[in-house]
């Protein structure tokens, strides 16, 4: 699927509830819901909602957490191909879609995992989840990735970000409390933008990356900046819900090929890059 997407098709941001309780909305929902909304599958390697910790400060697992889930894995067959070294969240929250990774490349040995937040409660969130299913990940307190763009430069090689999306007054961005996981400025791209400048830095010559994006970020335009950057992308979920229409982005160099037909239990018929990649020394002795 092209990474193209006619906004007139979708609901607009005026039908939608106030931005600042969509989100909070959405859990409230999920706390009811969960059962019927993510169906168990002994195929399904993700986190399990029951371990997953919480806090009142720290956005809950939900529709967009799922979406990234669920994108990972509908690319389960590429990324155990790809056999990343070192694998990043920014913005981990609860822990939940860091934890899902960690376990779809269960069978990667070498494989590390990293993840950021710039709250501290949601850091020592998500190492109690990561501890709750007999995980381990570095998890730092940091803007981002700030203060580790030198030692991250070229090294990632999946990156997943879960950003605050939902277009809001300027003054909400980086609130205090559970604000900051939804508020996104103008037309919620405040953040998303700040983390595009990154992608090209941060990812190895293989490296992929995953976002969620809303309807109301234009996600075709956020495909074009990327492009003007030497990127490919594509649309690998699109999820419509009462309250928003959700897409999840991957981007990649151009110079990688791959033949895409994701996997059948999130939609396709599974997916077999192209070209086949070697496993790289590990480059993060700074991480032991």
């Amino acid at each position: 699927m092209d990474c193209v997407v006619e906004l007139e098709k979708h609901t607009t941001v005026d039908s939608l509830h106030s931005p600042s309780s969509l989100r909070i909305n959405r859990v409230k929902e999920h706390r009811k819901s969960f059962s019927s909304w993510q169906v168990a599958s002994p195929r399904r390697r993700s986190a399990s909602i029951r371990l997953v910790a919480r806090h009142p400060d720290v956005y809950e697992p939900c529709d967009d957490s799922f979406a990234l889930v669920d994108a990972l894995l509908a690319d389960k067959v590429n990324l155990l191909e790809q056999r990343p070294s070192l694998c990043l969240e920014v913005g981990c929250g609860s822990g939940y879609v860091i934890t899902s990774l960690a376990l779809i490349l269960g069978d990667v040995g070498n494989a590390q995992f990293l993840a950021t937040d710039i709250s501290q409660t949601a850091a020592q969130v998500t190492r109690e989840t990561l501890s709750a299913h007999g995980l381990q990940a570095d998890v730092v307190v940091t803007d981002l990735v700030h203060g580790l763009e030198k030692r991250l430069a070229g090294s990632v090689d999946v990156l997943v970000f879960n950003p605050p999306y939902v277009p809001t007054p300027e003054h909400e961005v980086g609130a205090a409390g559970i604000t900051a996981t939804w508020a996104g400025g103008e037309r919620g791209r405040v953040v998303i933008d700040r983390m595009l400048t990154m992608v090209d830095n941060l990812l190895s010559t293989r490296g992929w990356f995953y976002m969620v994006t809303l309807t109301a970020n234009n996600p075709s335009e956020i495909c074009q900046i990327m492009k003007k950057k030497g990127f490919a992308s594509r649309i690998v979920i699109q999820r419509y819900t009462e309250e928003e229409n959700l897409h999840v982005l991957k981007f990649w160099r151009e110079d990688l090929t791959f033949d895409y037909d994701y996997n059948s239990e999130t939609g396709g018929g599974g997916a077999t890059p192209q070209s086949s990649f070697s496993s790289k020394m590990s480059r993060f002795a700074f991480w032991k």
